[in-house]
């Protein structure tokens, strides 16, 4: 009788080892979802991003469904750095799959003291959300411009020995340019990426239908986008890149592994379906079994490039 062996699904992001590349975007897993199915099968726990003070977040509405996805202007509610420390952590402590932190600032020192605040034992690697307005810049988020980009990771990286990752955004024309001064600046591993300004309006009322007007588009609609940053950020940069962006089939995962990340996380997905990040591994694990992949490394970065350099349109 033939056993076939275990497929080894372990991805390594920088110094981490996870034991599968699925993990969930910021903002979109909570211990309730503990009751649905077992946190532990994750490569990791990314949470909520968090802020140093308290923060009630945007006027409602706060979210608004769109074809080919949702947008939100959440507006990042936190309940602050002593709440992490002092509830969030513990519950979270339980768990052996390792923990990332998410945090964002409006001003380079808030976020230095942040990082400083959030590296403690219990928490494997810090996500720096640097894809939100920074009042320094006129409201311009870090990530839209390389050298607030590298400014920012710089400070944070002289504040931790943990592994840090830079959440980038799309809404930037320099993409490639703000992940290369993202590693410049000490980052350990790239997220790409966050959501995609947009708007929608009530045709009835002629209202926005989103309280804080504008918000950030996710799901299956950004995902040429997301898989294009991929892409272009994996070639540039030799730290790992981890995909984001309409992520909701194996056939999403496997593009992104593809395309040259490392890992990827799982967003507006899990609000359709809780139990979608751990079918995905479940269907991984299945899928490299039926290619005899040993290890998912085989196929990362394994993308067939045409002759010549890509051109755009």
């Amino acid at each position: 009788m033939n056993v076939q062996a275990p497929v080894d699904l372990s991805v390594r992001v920088g110094a981490l080892t996870l034991k599968n590349p699925i993990m969930p975007a910021s903002g979109t897993f909570s211990e309730d979802l503990s009751d649905v199915f077992d946190l532990d099968v994750l490569g990791a726990h990314v949470l909520k991003t968090i802020m140093h003070g308290k923060r009630a977040g945007n006027p409602t509405p706060r979210v608004c469904d769109l074809q080919g996805g949702m947008l939100n202007a959440i507006g990042i509610p936190s309940k602050g750095i002593a709440h992490f420390r002092e509830v969030v952590l513990p519950y979270w402590q339980r768990y052996r799959a390792p923990l990332v932190a998410s945090i964002s600032a409006h001003s380079m020192e808030e976020f230095a003291r942040l990082c400083a605040e959030v590296s403690l034992t219990g928490v494997a690697a810090i996500e720096a959300n640097i894809s939100c307005p920074n009042i320094e810049t006129d409201g311009k988020a870090f990530a839209m411009r390389p050298d607030t980009t590298e400014a920012v990771i710089r400070r944070l990286r002289a504040e931790t020995e943990l592994p840090l990752w830079a959440k980038l955004t799309p809404n930037t024309g320099e993409p490639v340019e703000v992940a290369q001064a993202a590693e410049a600046g000490g980052a350990d591993a790239l997220v790409t990426a966050n959501t995609a300004f947009g708007m929608a309006i009530d045709v009835r009322t002629r209202r926005p239908r989103l309280g804080n007007v504008m918000g950030g588009m996710s799901g299956p609609a950004i995902k040429p986008i997301a898989l294009r940053m991929t892409y272009q950020c994996a070639r540039a940069c030799k730290i790992p890149v981890i995909g984001c962006g309409g992520i909701a089939t194996l056939d999403d995962v496997l593009e992104f592994l593809i395309c040259g990340a490392s890992a990827v996380q799982i967003g507006t997905a899990t609000f359709q379906s809780p139990t979608v990040m751990a079918r995905l591994v479940a269907e991984l694990a299945d899928w490299a079994r039926t290619q005899g992949l040993r290890s998912l490394s085989e196929i990362v970065g394994t993308v067939v490039q045409p002759a010549g350099e890509p051109e755009c349109c």
